[in-house]
């Protein structure tokens, strides 16, 4: 019973397990593979794997694999070895800046130390376009500040360059309030802006720079070099904000422009220019020039002309005003020409001082051509040929002399060539070589015409008879010891010379006015028609004087030319020489040179009203 117990349980058991044992085999029969299955996921007999790859197609895929490495390749040695610098700027522009250090110009001054041309803090207002964030208030009120449209500084602001200026050159406070609006992308940067203290009066020498601070004209261009300096830079790291993170590398310092010491005096300088102007304008003539010459050192003391032009105002600048008609300018130099003549007339012993030479009937005939005086004189002595100008007597000591003689004597006070000088414009003159010259050509040329000079070089070469007998070195920088100059005549030549210009600059000669209180003084006068096209105009006339002083002890030489004048006189004696004796006279006050007459104005006076004698041209 017990064991039909038993078996009855494991029958039930058995009967409750067999469908759980059935899912199960069921389970491992699918896990395994048919053998028809297994042999449908072989390699070999898939239809799409089975199938061959073309060559041409695999060929194809490598050669395109192979050319990207090779664009990726030659990319990437472009880059880092042709042409790296393009790329590190590129770089750099988005994170680093470099400042320009701006060095300060040298200052030029004169003789004494007074400032002729100073730099002077200017800030320039610049702006970053692709940075800026300027909102309508900020814009309104920048616009305003740097006095410009509005719609104007809204385009600039607007475009998309890396830099554009708004104002160059504003006052320091105007850059302080731009600061203080705190306006995204707009800068002030650092610079200088030139002034010119005295103005008008010294502007032919100083001359002007551009808003770059580079020298345009003058002294200002001629030493450009040693005034600008050499400007500095700042490299540093700018983060998104534009604020600097840290300085890259050393910071190059600026080394400012060396100063420039002119020989020119300020004070003669200004009353110079103050003469020249007023005879101008009396005389209604077209331009005038002076120039004064230290004789002991060659320094250039005053270079004036009118009209003239304020430095620092470029709109007001025209080209007649610009001219430096002193040292550009040639002409005619006339009858200031003669005293040459009668010292290679003494030099060569052809002459003395009281050779008697017979003018009359006032007239001279070469080769067909007639020479005039203003009148006959009759017989005179050599002084007396100076002393009155004559034509008649210069051209018969003249045709005695080889041309060569004559060329030779010319050159060498510096007729025709550029004078040494680092000044730009420097005119060198016409002086044809002798060989070409023609019997009426020589006569003409022992008066000034038929060669050409500028008033700078005639001023030089009257430094012969100031020196006695050697011509001067001219400079523009301040010199402190007397320069040496380069033999032409004797010293008793020279001497007598002077004596026969001191003659010509008193009672019985051509320039009476030229006299000057206190102070001996000797000159020549210069007429001459003005050349118009192809010929000479009859009513336009150059005039001129240079001259010398003190005679006893030579310390200057002034020469002056005024162009065109129309006011009735047109005589050199009559329209320069009065110059000449305004400005010798307070040059040589301002030089401290002592009186060498007795200060006895109403003698001058008297000397200055005696009709002058007429002089020939």
């Amino acid at each position: 019973m017990k064991g039909s117990f038993l078996q009855r349980v494991a029958a039930g058991a058995r009967s409750r397990l067999a469908p759980v044992a059935r899912n199960r085999a069921g389970a491992r029969r699918r896990e395994r593979p048919t053998a028809n299955e297994a042999q449908a996921v072989r390699y070999a007999t898939s239809p799409l794997l089975a199938a061959k790859t073309p060559p041409l197609r695999s060929r194809l895929l490598v050669l395109g694999l192979g050319l990207g490495f090779c664009v990726l390749a030659g990319r990437a040695l472009y880059v880092q070895v042709i042409n790296p610098a393009f790329f590190q700027k590129e770089g750099e522009i988005r994170y680093g800046h470099t400042f320009a250090l701006q060095a300060s110009r040298g200052r030029i001054v004169d003789r004494n130390g007074q400032i002729l041309a100073a730099s002077v803090p200017a800030p320039s207002v610049f702006a970053v376009p692709r940075e800026a964030k300027v909102s309508p208030e900020q814009q309104r009120e920048l616009a305003k500040l740097l006095g410009l449209p509005a719609n104007d500084l809204a385009r600039r602001l607007s475009g998309k360059s890396g830099f554009v200026w708004l104002r160059r050159q504003v006052d320091e406070v105007v850059a302080a309030q731009v600061k203080a609006l705190g306006a995204k992308g707009v800068y002030v940067q650092r610079e200088f802006r030139r002034q010119y203290p005295e103005g008008e009066s010294a502007a032919h020498v100083v001359g002007f720079t551009n808003i770059e601070e580079r020298g345009l004209e003058g002294v200002e261009l001629a030493f450009q070099k040693d005034l600008q300096g050499r400007s500095g830079s700042r490299s540093v790291v700018r983060d998104r904000l534009g604020r600097v993170v840290e300085d890259v590398g050393e910071m190059v310092d600026a080394e400012d422009g060396r100063d420039i010491a002119l020989a020119i005096d300020s004070k003669v300088q200004f009353y110079a220019y103050q003469r020249v102007r007023d005879a101008v304008v009396e005389h209604k003539a077209k331009s005038g020039s002076v120039v004064v010459l230290d004789t002991q050192t060659g320094e250039v003391l005053a270079l004036a002309n009118y009209p003239s032009y304020v430095p620092g105002e470029r709109a007001s600048m025209s080209g007649p005003q610009l001219r430096n008609r002193a040292v550009t300018d040639t002409f005619e130099p006339g009858s200031t020409m003669k005293p040459f003549i009668a010292a290679l007339a003494l030099q060569t012993g052809r002459v003395r001082p009281d050779t008697v030479i017979q003018t009359a009937p006032g007239r001279i005939s070469i080769t067909g051509s007639t020479i005039h005086d203003a009148h006959p004189h009759g017989a005179l002595s050599v002084e007396q040929v100076i002393q009155k100008s004559s034509n008649v007597g210069t051209v018969k000591m003249a045709m005695q002399m080889q041309p060569r003689e004559m060329w030779e004597t010319f050159s060498a006070v510096g007729f025709g060539q550029k004078p040494a000088l680092p000044f730009p414009g420097m005119a060198s003159g016409r002086l044809r070589p002798y060989k070409s010259w023609r019997p009426i050509e020589q006569a003409t040329m022992s008066y000034g015409y038929g060669l050409s000079t500028s008033l700078f070089q005639l001023a030089r070469a009257y430094t012969v008879f100031a020196r006695d007998g050697d011509v001067a070195p001219m400079t523009l920088l301040r010199a402190e010891h007397a320069a040496g100059g380069a033999p032409v005549f004797s010293p008793e030549v020279a001497r007598s010379v002077r004596k026969m210009l001191q003659m010509a600059a008193g009672e019985g000669g051509t320039a009476p006015k030229a006299q000057a209180i206190g102070y001996s003084v000797g000159g020549k006068t210069g007429t001459a028609h003005k050349q118009e096209g192809g010929g000479y105009a009859g009513n336009k006339y150059r005039a001129w004087f240079v001259g010398i002083a003190p005679i006893s002890a030579p310390r200057v030489v002034v020469a002056v030319m005024v162009d065109e004048p129309s006011n009735g006189r047109y005589f050199g004696g009559d329209v320069a020489a009065p110059v000449f004796s305004s400005v010798v006279q307070r040059s040589l006050q301002i030089l401290g040179v002592p009186p060498d007459m007795p200060v006895q104005p109403q003698i001058v006076a008297r000397a200055q009203a005696a009709p002058a004698e007429q002089e020939s041209f």
